[in-house]
């Protein structure tokens, strides 16, 4: 049985590692990212992409991907924020609203948000959109990891 399981999960990494190819074009799926001149989070920023933005992969590096922008812009971005669904959030009304974009965000969809409604509880996201608008610059939590000694990582 362990080694079903075993060989199960060795399948999904390597369906992973195929899942973004160079020349793939591929889509944004995060809020905002920004563009890096190397791979690495702290790496200087060579420009910004958002949501549904469509890019072309240029190279792959890890968990990372080098893509260029439909306004030629290039850089690095963790490859966890892009996906190969085509994503758009204007035109016809088959398309999320800005509210379904920020409940998704949050772990909600459609279905979710009518169960908790069925039990009567009201959720309230203040918090959290508050927080969601606090930006902390790459230079600011540098400083605040080198401070407090704690690991770099990536």
């Amino acid at each position: 049985m362990k080694r079903i399981i075993y060989i199960a999960l060795f399948c999904l990494c390597v369906t992973g590692l195929f899942a973004q190819k160079v020349g793939d074009t591929l889509y944004v799926n995060v809020n905002s990212a920004n563009l890096k001149a190397s791979t690495g989070f702290f790496a200087s920023t060579t420009g910004t992409v958002r949501y549904g933005d469509d890019v072309r992969v240029l190279a792959i590096n890890g968990k990372w991907t080098q893509v260029r922008t439909s306004r030629n812009i290039t850089g690095w971005i963790a490859g966890a924020s892009l996906t190969t669904k085509r994503i758009s959030t204007q035109g016809n009304t088959a398309n999320a609203s800005a509210r379904e974009i920020a409940l998704a965000g949050k772990g909600f969809s459609p279905e979710v948000e009518s169960e908790y409604k069925k039990t009567g509880e009201k959720v309230n996201y203040d918090a959290v959109d508050a927080m969601e608008k606090v930006n902390v610059s790459d230079n600011d939590l540098l400083a605040f990891i080198e401070e407090g000694r704690l690991a770099k990582g990536e």
